[in-house]
């Protein structure tokens, strides 16, 4: 009978404290899990996985479990809004937060805007500049008063310490959120620079030869050419450049996928020369003993994972908007919506990627972005990668490891 009581008062509820589990907070995400976007978004995945494995171990949050909720968005922005209607109206999750990239971003705030839930995003460019929506945070290193334009700061700021100084630039991308505000920001900079645009084009999604784009680019005779593109795109866009022998002084600026150890291992030597972003290197100044401690602990699962061996790009990050989402509902021992946004708002945060506040707007208050150059990569192994003189940090000044290797021709060898 005594049993038969507590089972029954246990399904009402009503029993107190350790006899009754408490159940736990739900964060609902999409994630790209397969498409192009996979290789990063996988990895991403792993590290908030290991988040909510140390922070379970350690007794949750406000003292409750945290579950992970997610679904593939297969990089694909049209799913999307489903996911997210999905996980607010049929899961019913406690919390949300986004995929990786701007182009998963942005699809998913009207949804979060419907259901006034607070939201923060992984690597979204420049989102809300669209939107205004106060209750949205974005992590991402690019932030500042102009996210747009800080994304591709250092590639300009290498460029015109130049001697002579470039005159003129291409810019390509394709059409699509994330290509279009970089180019926003290029755009810009180039003006501020007095740069002339020679060649300003965008391509379909879809596109799977690029050597047409890269010959017409060469055509028009650019000394710069800032390419602002996915993973696909990326390695597309590199390989029409040898192709072609393409004869630019500076080439990169904005591809994404050379962040990501398996790409960049995939395309090795071709690599040479290329200066782009990046947000996370182990030898620049911000990566902290905590981020080095957390990718020991990444780097040990990553091969049974099947994720990106390395995990120097979006892991440290994806970790970090975790822990920046555990910090406001302990601040604020509460769920409400509007409570953590305020909390988000007015506080700065430690983390694996270093404090963090986020400014109006919601975007990071001061930007984190490095340009790189590639630089005597021989062969196609990764072990190439854990060392400084491969990925050299041009900018910004603290951070520095080297010069740039110019024009880009140069630097091929």
């Amino acid at each position: 009978m005594r049993t038969m009581l507590i089972l029954a008062f246990a399904l009402l509820g009503l029993l107190p404290g350790p006899a009754r589990a408490q159940a736990p907070i739900t964060i609902g995400f999409g994630m790209a899990l397969t498409g192009g976007l996979a290789p990063i978004g996988k990895a991403a995945l792993l590290a908030m996985q290991i988040w909510m494995e140390e922070t379970n171990a350690r007794g949750g949050i406000i003292g409750r479990p945290v579950k992970l909720i997610y679904y593939d968005d297969q990089s694909n922005p049209s799913t999307v809004p489903g996911i997210y209607t999905k996980l607010l109206d049929v899961d019913k999750v406690d919390l949300v937060v986004s995929g990786y990239a701007t182009n998963m971003v942005a699809p998913a705030l009207p949804v979060i805007m419907q259901h006034n839930r607070t939201f923060l995003s992984l690597f979204g460019l420049a989102v809300n500049t669209e939107f205004n929506y106060p209750n949205y945070f974005s992590f991402t290193p690019t932030g500042g008063p102009q996210p747009k334009q800080s994304f591709s700061k250092g590639y300009f700021e290498v460029a015109m310490q130049q001697t002579p100084k470039p005159t003129t630039i291409a810019l390509v991308g394709a059409d699509a959120e994330f290509p279009h505000n970089a180019l926003d920001g290029a755009r810009q900079l180039a003006k501020q620079a007095g740069l002339k645009i020679v060649y300003d084009k965008s391509y379909p999604p879809s596109t799977t030869d690029y050597t047409p784009i890269v010959r017409a680019i060469q055509a028009t005779d650019p000394d710069l050419v800032f390419v602002a593109s996915y993973p696909p795109d990326t390695v597309g866009m590199i390989r029409a450049a040898h192709e072609v022998g393409l004869k630019a002084k500076l080439f990169g600026g904005g591809m994404v996928g050379l962040q990501s150890t398996a790409i960049k291992a995939q395309l090795g030597p071709l690599l040479n020369g290329v200066v782009d972003y990046d947000f996370w290197l182990p030898w620049a100044s911000f990566a902290t003993p905590e981020a080095k401690a957390f990718l020991k602990v990444y780097q040990a699962r990553a091969p049974a994972a099947g994720v990106d061996a390395l995990g120097y790009y979006i892991p440290p990050f994806a970790y970090a908007y975790m822990q920046v989402l555990q910090q406001a509902v302990e601040g604020t021992k509460s769920l409400d919506q509007d409570k953590l946004a305020d909390y988000l708002r007015s506080h700065t945060f430690q983390t694996t990627a270093g404090d963090i506040k986020f400014a109006p707007g919601g975007e990071w208050a001061e930007a984190q972005v490095m340009e790189v150059q590639f630089r005597g990569l021989k062969t196609n192994e990764v072990s190439q990668f854990t060392d400084p003189t491969t990925e050299v940090i041009l900018w910004p000044p603290k951070d520095k490891t080297g010069t740039v290797v110019y024009p880009y021709t140069d630097a091929q060898h």
